[in-house]
């Protein structure tokens, strides 16, 4: 059993980025875990009605956040997040330090945030994203990175779990597979080999003896990997490009949750975790 006590949820103001609010209301709702919203206090967040003064210990980010959805056409979220224990923190200073520090001091179990931001602050906050997940032992939820609309309903049926074969590659199938039987989901392991391509004079061309080796390396390790917990997962495996493939493994599966391994050290799918996030139209659990 998954037992995820506290979500650490960094938010934007006024633009917070409903899509991941409502994903972590879900979370919140399923493993009964307290909701710790994070605010970073920035001159843009005091432009939009963030107090700068003796108001701001008392300000109320979440009616503040739920009056801002509401304007958004999104009456759902009020809803949504009645009856989660919920606590609000605002903090000035730099957004990675102040969302390290926080997850550290509440021993928060998984930080959800937005993948990129609105705007003009589209680039900075997708690299605070991308520090953040480069930057902590936590598993980090990035929801789609996909244009901002109205939320649709979250629902988790297809889990896709990505693995680099490492020594850590049994604990994330475990995060997977738990997530999956959590919510009953599906669950499909995949395995991103190198590229088969050799090049050479007058071009390049797939070496097929080359691939089918590859192939069935990974699919021999990717058994082994399954025999000591007794999973049962279905098996994906593609080569070349980590971020494509894994797009087309997301679709192919009909994925709602990109499970990945992203700690500590090396590794493809660490070295283009951010490119994945990118990459997939849905959340992506990076462990």
């Amino acid at each position: 059993m998954l037992n995820i006590k506290k979500i650490l949820l960094p938010v934007d103001f006024p633009n917070a980025s409903l899509r991941v609010i409502h994903q972590a209301a879900t979370l919140a709702h399923h493993f009964h875990s307290e909701l710790v919203l994070l605010h970073v206090v920035t001159a843009r967040s005091h432009a939009a009605g963030v107090p700068d003064g003796p108001e701001f210990v008392n300000w109320d980010l979440l009616a503040a956040m739920l009056g801002e959805a509401e304007k958004s056409s999104d009456q759902s979220l009020r809803t949504e997040l009645q009856g989660i224990p919920i606590r609000c923190v605002l903090v000035k200073g730099d957004p990675v330090k102040a969302i390290l520090e926080t997850t550290r001091i509440e021993q928060a179990s998984l930080i959800m945030m937005p993948s990129h931001g609105f705007a003009f602050n589209r680039f900075l906050l997708g690299s605070v994203t991308a520090k953040v997940l480069y930057g902590t032992e936590c598993p980090v939820w990035t929801s789609a990175h996909v244009e901002e609309s109205q939320p649709q309903p979250f629902a988790i049926r297809n889990v896709l779990c990505a693995v680099d074969l490492t020594e850590r590659s049994g604990e994330v199938l475990s995060w997977a597979a738990k997530m999956a039987a959590e919510f009953g989901a599906r669950l499909t392991l995949a395995s991103v080999t190198a590229s088969a391509e050799i090049w050479g004079p007058g071009g390049n061309y797939a070496n097929p003896r080359l691939k089918q080796e590859l192939i069935d390396d990974a699919a021999q390790q990717l058994a082994r990997l399954q025999k000591d917990p007794g999973t049962k997962a279905e098996v994906f495996i593609g080569s070349g490009d980590v971020p494509k493939v894994l797009n087309q493994a997301a679709a192919q599966t009909k994925a709602d949750l990109l499970v990945t391994e992203c700690y500590p050290y090396g590794g493809n799918l660490r070295i283009h975790g951010y490119a994945i996030i990118c990459a997939v139209p849905i959340p992506v659990l990076s462990v």
